[in-house]
């Protein structure tokens, strides 16, 4: 059994760094209570010692007051009656009631009352009732409570402290600018350069000394500059990142970074920036081989719609104003590794265009994404183009919407990376689809890249539908991505943008740039197999860049 802890937050204020609350209890409104109040979230189980930082959330409904009810949990019960909190005069109102006021409001934003410190909750399982003069007016119970994580009594599920429930934002008309990488090495900063006011960037790494330059460049004229990157990259972060973000802080820029036991994100995988009124959304981390040009094939558009705009300045605050980004001058010393490098130079064959687009529609991981994307894989009556590092696996959701596509005479491609960590995955993966394409009369094809000098890897993550739309952004086909990262896209609907990168997924797809392993090379591919296999039981969970 454990202290019970609990904290008052008004839905007006909801935002930054607040849980998702449950809407299975809104009250309807009217002069008198119509409605009970309900228990709408429980936090058993902290990551504190000692579970310090339990708390209850109850939503009042429009003319109750507090002081008239009581928790417990069976075997203790505790008045909320406390000062400074009424409800009588408004419609909703949500009060968090804690026995620890101080920790719970170091993770959390909320306002936060004080409880006596008799009710108890259980790690393993517990039921919370809500009395009123002894009669029961709502019950919330839950199984073995997930270390750090919130209880939705609406949802009945567990989610990270403090993890957002943003809502898909929709932008009509205007247009875009689409570029894509390495062929438009320097639109990213120029982007960057051109900044008056503020620049918000987010990021899962930053280590080119090209962008770094540019943000100090752009602060020396007295524009606002803050970063938000990732504090433990997968395999550690290198020390070109690290120099990075110490050359950063000296110059005054705010450098945080997200990670540590209270991470709400397995990683911030997210690859965006705010300049101004414009933003900036991609598939390319803020390092060399990505939006320093110098190797990898991204997609990229910049947007100055406003509600796409307004939106990522909220995420962005979201994600850096919690307890569980610190600066990067408090950021516990890092495991460095050695710097990938590339110094090769590539054609610009595909130039920035500006591109009039219908609608726009701004989707984040872990809030909303996997569910719109299904719903627009599952909208396609003509044809599907799909680029990807790779696949997480056979069974997810998004490659099996996929199939059914396909089974429904949906054209489909799919185009999958072809570095020496993935291929050998990517190729079983091949066969496998091939194999169902064959037996079932799919209209479905699978190809590796060989990018044949036109870039080094593949590491865009797209898909064209019906030549009438287009997906970008930093959004891997993994359930670990789309269920634990934080991960920003774009869904663009745009004739046009579908005929932009259409062209370049045509190019890219084109015979003269894959490759076939020949049969010569079996007992080699099962050498790459080995590596393969290791690489993707870590790849799985963890985004692969």
């Amino acid at each position: 059994m454990r202290s019970l802890v609990v904290a008052i937050a008004v839905v007006a204020v909801l935002g930054v760094g607040l849980a998702p609350t449950a809407t299975a209890h809104a009250p309807q409104q009217s002069n008198q209570p119509t409605e009970e109040p309900a228990i709408v979230e429980l936090y058993p189980n902290p990551v504190a010692d000692d579970d310090a930082g339990e708390f209850v959330t109850v939503q009042f409904t429009e003319g109750t007051d507090p002081s008239e009810y009581t928790l417990t949990d069976g075997e203790t019960a505790v008045p909320l009656a406390v000062s400074n909190v009424t409800a009588k005069h408004s419609k909703n109102r949500l009060v968090t009631f804690s026995t620890d006021p101080n920790t719970t409001a170091r993770v959390t934003n909320r306002t936060v009352r004080q409880i006596p410190d008799r009710l108890r909750l259980a790690n393993t399982g517990e039921t919370v009732r809500l009395l009123r003069d002894d009669t029961v007016v709502d019950t919330a119970t839950y199984d073995r409570a997930i270390e750090g994580e919130l209880y939705d009594t609406a949802d009945e599920g567990w989610s990270p402290l403090g993890a957002t429930d943003r809502a898909t934002i929709t932008a009509k008309g205007g247009t875009v600018e689409a570029f894509v990488l390495p062929d438009e090495p320097d639109r990213a900063l120029e982007f960057v350069e051109q900044g008056q006011e503020r620049i918000l960037l987010a990021g899962y790494t930053l280590s080119s000394q090209r962008v770094v330059e540019t943000l100090i460049d752009v602060a020396d004229r007295d524009v606002t500059v803050e970063v938000l990157v990732d504090g433990s990259p997968v395999g550690g972060m290198s020390g070109a990142m690290a120099a990075s973000l110490d050359e950063l802080t000296r110059a005054g820029i705010e450098v945080r970074v997200l990670g540590g036991e209270r991470a709400r994100y397995r990683f911030h995988h997210a690859k965006y920036a705010i300049v101004d009124d414009r933003a900036l959304v991609t598939t390319e981390n803020w390092k060399p081989a990505g939006l320093g040009g110098q190797s990898s094939r991204g997609w990229a558009v910049i947007t100055d719609q406003q509600p796409i705009v307004s939106e990522l300045v909220g995420t962005f605050r979201a994600d850096s104003g919690w307890v569980d980004t610190v600066s990067w001058q408090e950021f516990d010393d890092p495991t460095l590794v050695d710097d990938e490098r590339s110094k090769d130079t590539y054609p610009s064959k595909f130039t920035v265009e500006s591109l009039p687009v219908d609608r726009t529609e701004l989707l984040l991981a872990p809030d909303n994404a996997e569910g719109r994307i299904l719903e627009t894989i599952d909208s396609a009556n003509e044809s599907l183009d799909i680029k990807q590092v790779r696949i997480g696996n056979r069974g997810l959701p998004f490659l099996q919407a996929v199939l059914d596509a396909a089974r429904g005479g949906v054209d489909v491609r799919i185009l999958l990376g072809s570095s020496w960590y993935v291929e050998e995955e990517n190729r079983q993966l091949e066969r496998w689809l091939e194999e169902q394409a064959a037996a079932e009369d799919l209209p479905l094809e699978v190809r590796l890249v060989d990018p044949n000098g036109a870039f080094e890897k593949i590491h865009a993550k797209g898909m064209i539908v019906d030549d009438e739309q287009v997906l970008l952004g930093s959004l891997n086909w993994n359930n670990n991505s789309v269920r634990e990262n934080r991960e920003v896209a774009l869904l663009i609907q745009s004739e046009s943008a579908a005929a932009y990168f259409g062209d370049v997924f045509d190019s890219d797809w084109s015979a003269d740039n894959q490759r076939r392993l020949p049969a010569g090379l079996a007992l080699g591919g099962l050498f790459v197999g080995v590596l393969a296999i290791l690489a993707a039981s870590r790849l799985e969970f963890q985004p692969s860049s």
